[in-house]
């Protein structure tokens, strides 16, 4: 018997969304950057569309300083006011932050208590769109909101588009959306987040993975980002 009788398929190429979804918009975000780092192009080519963008921010991001560059008893306000600079350079004014602990170990009770959050979000924004981290981001915490949101939208039966976004680990994506002409809004808006790009330079990193999804319908050219479907179907 041949060694390729059973071999798998290719994966499918990327669909080419040509615009955003319809919102209205809810983006949930590990930490104060990811709201910018994953979906920032995206979230702002809702807002020029004008879709209603709402972002929470479940972590502190108290773990983000291992050196301690910064003063411990501002810091988190740092983190806050650098997420609410970042996502006013997209135009997006609505973001809440849920203060929970950055990168600890979560117990079956943390997990419900994020969920339960996540129910009274979803259920407060009534949004048309989800961002989320998609499955297999390789930090804790990203991986964990995932899991959380996930459970949360088949908790309240959400019948709209989720979708995954990338930052910590690349995936093979179900769409690709065109971002360049809101690529320098995004990384300027990287910029804001001093107190991470002074240890690294994530606005070249992300702006790196962007260019590079451009690989397929972009010939290699402009800014893209890529997403895996959650939950719902795609637009035709």
């Amino acid at each position: 018997m041949s060694p390729f009788h059973s071999m798998p398929k290719a994966p499918a190429e990327p669909k080419h969304l040509a615009r955003v979804p319809g919102g209205p918009v809810l983006a949930f975000a590990p930490h104060p950057d990811d709201e910018i780092a994953g979906p920032g192009g995206v979230l702002a080519l809702h807002r020029l569309a004008g879709h209603e963008v709402r972002v929470v921010v479940g972590t502190d991001g108290v773990a983000g300083d291992p050196d301690g560059r910064f003063d411990k008893a501002t810091y988190t306000k740092v983190r806050r006011e650098e997420s609410v600079r970042g996502l006013a350079e997209l135009g997006v004014d609505e973001v809440e932050f849920w203060g929970f602990p950055d990168s600890c170990e979560l117990s079956h009770n943390d997990l419900n208590l994020g969920m339960q959050y996540t129910v009274a979000a979803l259920q407060r924004a009534k949004p048309r769109v989800v961002y989320l981290p998609w499955a297999m981001e390789g930090h804790p915490d990203h991986h964990a909101l995932h899991h959380i949101v996930a459970a949360a939208l088949d908790h309240v039966r959400f019948d709209g588009l989720a979708l995954g976004y990338e930052v910590w680990n690349a995936m093979i994506p179900d769409c690709v959306i065109d971002v360049t002409s809101v690529i320098e809004r995004k990384q300027q808006a990287m910029l804001r987040y001093v107190s991470q790009t002074a240890y690294v330079s994530y606005d070249h990193c992300v702006r790196g993975l962007n260019a590079y999804r451009s690989l397929v319908h972009g010939r290699g050219k402009g800014y893209w980002e890529a997403f895996c479907v959650v939950r719902g179907k795609l637009p035709d």
